[in-house]
């Protein structure tokens, strides 16, 4: 879906997302202390791991450099081992945070969620505004 957007609406695609996702979260927060503390504790923390996620996405890929004939294929096992990598580290703090507090560990997990969500939510309405729906 991605590689019908033009190139400058990607940026600020992620910038809304962010936002997006910022409010949200502030949202999940605020329920999740009503019903758990730890829970809109983990919220917060989902939503930023999310966040970093992206940026250090955003990082990797603006270090990837084509050099003359190189194929996509060695371009996305670059960005591939990197990006197994991160949800390794994600999935492994999200059980952690389950096993010590289950709480914050599904507040964690519903962080993450609520940032995906917010993303293919502008994703579709971006794409819908260009006409490509």
């Amino acid at each position: 879906m991605l590689e019908n957007l033009s190139p400058s609406t990607l940026p600020r695609l992620l910038r809304r997302t962010v936002l997006s996702a910022i409010a949200a979260g502030a949202v999940g927060f605020v329920v999740g202390v009503m019903i758990q503390p730890f829970a809109g504790l983990g919220v917060v923390i989902g939503v930023g791991l999310a966040i970093l996620n992206l940026r250090f996405l955003d990082a990797k890929v603006a270090k990837i450099e084509i050099k003359g004939e190189q194929s996509t294929k060695a371009v996305r096992r670059q960005l591939g081992s990197n990006t197994v990598s991160r949800l390794v580290v994600l999935t492994l703090v999200a059980l952690g945070a389950m096993f010590l507090d289950a709480p914050l560990g599904i507040g964690i997990v519903a962080g993450l969620v609520i940032y995906q969500i917010v993303f293919v939510i502008n994703v579709l309405s971006v794409m819908a505004n260009q006409g490509d729906m």
